[in-house]
């Protein structure tokens, strides 16, 4: 099963996205609470497929997007937004994001997101 790395700057969204992937048979190999230490992380963790909040301090998703493709032109991530950053998620699409989910969400949508990154 695909190794994930979850980058959010909510701990209790890390840990909801957490359990709702391993609960589904997906390891977690890594979090990061900010972009700066997701591309960090990504680097360090080499995971099959990175979520990423996009509004986040230090570095945000959007940039911690490029970042990480700019290293690895085929890195799966499927960024996670709030209702209304519509714009943000057409700019993430662009810059080479694999999908998004937009909170709330629920544990099947989640799941399907990923699931269809392999």
């Amino acid at each position: 099963m695909a190794k994930v790395l979850i980058v959010d700057d909510a701990a209790f969204m890390r840990i909801s996205i957490k359990n709702m992937l391993t609960k589904n048979g997906y390891e977690v190999v890594g979090e990061a609470e900010n972009g700066k230490v997701g591309v960090e992380k990504f680097k360090e963790l080499n995971p099959d497929i990175v979520t990423m909040d996009i509004t986040m301090p230090e570095m945000s998703g959007l940039d911690a997007l490029k970042e990480i493709i700019q290293t690895d032109s085929s890195a799966k991530v499927v960024m996670v937004s709030a209702m209304g950053q519509e714009a943000m998620v057409r700019d993430a699409i662009i810059s080479g994001a694999k999908g998004f989910i937009v909170k709330p969400f629920k544990e099947e949508g989640i799941v399907a997101a990923i699931k269809k990154l392999g």
